[in-house]
């Protein structure tokens, strides 16, 4: 169960057994970002096939959160592992968008979209 004081929260989910989603909730700011980044760490080790990371839960998406997203999406590529963010709430997809961010990542508009890229 998520820590209900804690800024941010990550809840790992396997859809399938070589795809992961991290789904994120809360404010991704310089407090809170390594609760993205332990998992990113983790799951981007392991050689699976994708890792998700939603941001459906979102209320704040600060300069520390993108930098977990960049550096997890550079462990992704390096890795061989597919990185797809599940933006479409304001409070992730606008500071992805202003930094140019939308042209790096590959973003989908829901987790279920996301699903049906590796369920197929």
């Amino acid at each position: 169960m998520p820590d209900p004081t804690a800024l941010a929260t990550v809840v790992v989910d396997r859809p399938a057994p070589d795809v992961v989603v991290l789904r994120v909730s809360g404010e991704l700011d310089t407090t809170s970002s390594g609760a993205l980044t332990s998992p990113l760490e983790t799951h981007v080790a392991e050689g699976l096939r994708a890792v998700v990371v939603d941001l459906g839960g979102v209320r704040f998406l600060g300069s520390a959160g993108l930098e977990a997203l960049v550096l997890g999406q550079q462990r992704a590529s390096k890795a061989g592992v597919e990185f797809v963010v599940v933006a479409s709430n304001r409070a992730a997809l606008r500071p992805i968008e202003a930094t140019g961010l939308d042209a790096v990542f590959t973003i989908v508009k829901s987790a279920d979209e996301a699903a049906q890229r590796y369920t197929s």
